[in-house]
């Protein structure tokens, strides 16, 4: 057919379903069933409007979500229509005046105590119990909400403030409250005939105190959404939603200690502006850090969590979901600033915690890759194996709290890193604090500790090599006590080392120094022993310190152990989070495979040699056994076979030393692996950067937790992955944001909870984005003043 079908509806008639439509205006509606005006009301005719919606249901002209959706009510609204039609028909329909109608209570005098007890920062509910009135009352006298069945002067804005917070979100907490204390009827009329469905107050579910909503929803962002899709909105603002029992409202505590971390301001001053869109940089940190928290650190974790539930949090309605997270993620790593965010991040750590930076602690980290691309091998120390990976180094502080991660250079040992670190590590610190470098074996080098010592740091390691053991007299029993009070006990053995530093060391900026003769570096050696009588050798140049404290310090290094195995776990430490890479520097020089194999011929040649060598000699012997014999008469002939073989051996030796000294130990990628790939690092810096925060944001509440708990330093952890998950109610007082947590699993938790609130509403933070100032409590227990 050629001929276009004409349109079953106006073109300002609103969609219900494929066949109906409904077309509102000034002087009332129109309900439309394929093309043909069905049903039609009058302006402020409820009864019709009703009716109407009513009977599209009944006839299944539409469903019932498609009509609540076009008259913009709730389906249980509709339902609850429905129910009076069919048992009372169109009477049934018609508004009640319920509840007695005694005078107003709302007199000049209560009206002016009213305003008196907001004025002084009174909150709602103490308003209402002080003047005897119900909330809706006391929002009625302050003028945010009209008395029943009388207009508003003013449309209310939403904001991101308290004040205006309540004002957008404000409806009646009951009908037969304010007809009760206001003594206005309904007129017939349905108020609400163009309210949001969650915003009637039939539907409603209150808190006992009458005013927190239960599981509240969010207030819609329609017009936000609608500007971001126009390229007309830089970032969605903060709209707090109240509520009481929000879902994982315990996520809220990280908020102080995150702010300690940097890593909102830090971002905002390392990135340019993110392009325009409903989510910003705050959202998609603060999305990561939340996941992290709930142990869902991939952005696939975001099909697990109710992005209702989350977006509260976040002063959203609700939180971006993978492919957003994704996008966001990706916009941020196609600056390349991943390694400027990791700087920034570690200079405020150490600003932020100048105590816990005197020791650093350097280790390298392989993430081992499983894939199918030609990735560089290396050794895996925790699996005994090389194989394809990733090396990253990592510098933690004296708790082990991560403070930065570089990514390495493929095959670059510790101790290439350690030197050329030194700049980066001076620029954390500042230029004249004294800083110790604490690392493995990985990164002994006596070269690389006096370029370290002329940088202005001090070493700390472990010794290598061949040494002589202190003698059993040697060994006293030293008792040391660390900064959190827990004593131990060493039986330790010091003396002096004097190391050969090559004639070349490299400078902190890794090129080599003129040449200059060899020259010796002399440190301290600390020996520890073991129960079972096994030494280990300590190397320091630091004199100040005793002995215990050495040996206290060094011990201290399993810490950043426990966080890569801790972060594994729990962090994606490992995970790839993304599947791009990059071709390798092809110019780069590799071992040449080639001469590991003439190695093996020369290795071979020399054992035919002495073989060879081997069997002249029993040759000989057996020659002189022969002469002796008084048939030979002092006689007797050298078999030339051995000779012979020698003298083949001797030939293919130097062959072999000839082949390998013509053979390079290094050629450039392109001759070995020309298809060599690397991993895209961008996006892991970033990921790296906020699970970095998250934990040190769970490593901070865990110190303030662990005085008011039993086992805390066990068990603090675990209460926080519990208490990250736990309910409570927002509520806005003034310019202060209420978070009461619901109790935990346990008396004694909560407790400990309650006194880690107290701890942290000291600190005054403010809710990211907004002025409002943060106060925790948990249910049930004291609130801290």
């Amino acid at each position: 057919m050629d001929q276009p079908v004409l349109p079953f509806l106006p073109a300002e008639a609103r969609s219900i379903g494929p066949s109906a439509g409904l077309l509102e205006g000034p002087e009332g509606g129109v309900v439309f069933v394929f093309g043909l005006a069905t049903f039609t009301y009058a302006a402020g005719d409820g009864i019709g409007r009703r009716l109407a919606a009513v009977q599209l249901v009944a006839t299944k002209a539409a469903s019932a979500t498609e009509v609540a959706s076009a008259f913009r009510i709730s389906t249980v609204t509709l339902w609850r229509w429905k129910q009076d039609f069919t048992t009372d028909g169109v009477a049934g329909l018609v508004p009640t005046r319920t509840g007695p109608r005694g005078p107003s209570k709302l007199t000049d005098q209560v009206s002016a105590r009213i305003v008196e007890l907001d004025a002084a920062g009174a909150s709602l509910r103490k308003i209402a119990m002080q003047t005897g009135v119900s909330t809706a009352t006391v929002r009625v006298a302050l003028g945010r909400v009209t008395a029943r069945g009388a207009q508003s002067e003013e449309p209310v804005e939403p904001t991101a403030g308290a004040a205006g917070q309540r004002e957008a979100d404000t409806v009646l907490d009951s009908e037969q409250d304010t007809a009760e204390d206001v003594g206005e009827s309904d007129g017939g009329n349905d108020v609400w005939g163009d309210a949001e469905p969650d915003d009637r107050p039939e539907d409603r579910v209150v808190d006992e105190g009458g005013e927190l909503v239960v599981l509240a929803a969010p207030v819609a962002r329609t017009a936000e959404r609608a500007a971001a899709r126009a390229g007309d909105l830089d970032e969605a603002p903060v709209v707090i939603t109240e509520g009481a029992h929000l879902p994982l409202v315990g996520l809220l505590l990280g908020l102080p200690a995150l702010e300690a971390t940097g890593l909102l301001a830090v971002a905002q001053e390392t990135f340019p502006p993110m392009r325009k869109g409903f989510y910003g940089l705050r959202v998609t940190l603060l999305t990561g850090v939340f996941m992290a928290l709930l142990r869902e650190p991939r952005a696939e974790g975001a099909t697990r969590i109710r992005p209702v539930d989350l977006g509260r949090l976040l002063g959203l309605d609700r939180a971006p979901e993978v492919k957003t997270l994704r996008r966001k993620l990706a916009e941020l790593a196609g600056h390349g600033r991943g390694a400027h965010l990791q700087g920034a991040l570690g200079r405020h750590h150490c600003q932020a915690r100048p105590d816990a930076v005197g020791f650093l602690y350097l280790d390298g980290h392989v993430r081992v890759y499983t894939g199918t691309r030609q990735l560089p091998k290396t050794h895996i120390a925790r699996m005994r194996i090389a194989g394809p990976a990733t090396e990253e180094t990592w510098v933690g502080d004296s708790d082990g709290d991560p403070v930065m991660v570089i990514t390495a250079a493929p095959s670059k040992s510790l101790a290439a890193e350690l030197a050329r670190l030194l700049p980066d590590l001076r620029a954390l610190i500042g230029p004249e604090r004294r800083c110790t470098l604490v690392f493995d074996r990985g990164g002994y080098s006596p070269e690389v500790f006096a370029t370290i010592i002329a940088a202005g740091f001090d070493v700390l390691t472990y010794f290598k090599g061949t040494w002589v053991k202190s003698p059993t007299p040697a060994f006293t029993m030293v008792e040391h006590t660390g900064p959190d009070g827990t004593s131990q006990t060493y039986e330790l053995a010091q003396r002096a080392i004097t190391l050969d530093v090559p004639a070349q060391a490299a400078t902190p900026g890794g090129e080599a120094q003129e040449a200059r003769p060899a020259s010796e570096l002399t440190l301290r050696l600390i020996v520890r022993r073991s129960p079972d009588g096994h030494q280990t050798p300590i190397l320091t140049n630091r004199t100040d310190l005793s002995a215990g404290k050495v040996a206290y310090r060094m011990a201290a290094r399993w810490r950043q152990e426990n966080y890569f195995k801790y972060a594994r776990e729990h962090f994606a430490l490992d995970a790839l989070d993304s599947y791009a890479d990059q071709q390798d520097d092809l110019d780069r020089l590799v071992p040449n495979p080639a001469k590991a194999r003439v190695r093996v011929q020369v290795a071979a040649a020399r054992a035919n040699l002495a073989t060879a060598h081997a069997e002249v000699a029993d040759a000989i012997d057996a020659a002189v056994v022969a002469a002796g014999r008084a048939k030979n008469h002092g006689k007797a002939e050298v078999d030339p076979a051995p000779g012979i073989s020698l003298s083949a051996a001797t030939t293919e030796l130097t062959a072999a030393k000839a082949t390998s000294a013509a053979t390079a130990t290094h050629l450039p990628l392109r001759e070995v692996r020309p298809g060599s790939r690397l991993l895209e690092t961008e996006r892991k810096l970033l990921t790296h950067a906020i699970r970095m925060s998250a934990y040190n944001t769970e490593s901070a509440l865990a110190r303030l937790l662990r005085p008011h708990y039993s086992r805390g330093d066990d068990e603090a952890r675990a209460l926080l992955r519990e208490a990250f998950t736990l309910p409570g109610d927002l509520e806005i007082i003034g310019r202060t944001l209420h978070v009461r947590i619901d109790p935990a699993s346990a008396p004694r938790r909560s407790k400990a909870l309650a006194a880690l609130c107290a701890e942290l509403t000291d600190t005054r933070t403010h809710y990211p984005g907004t002025d409002l100032t943060l106060a925790y409590s948990v249910k049930g227990h004291p609130v801290a003043t």
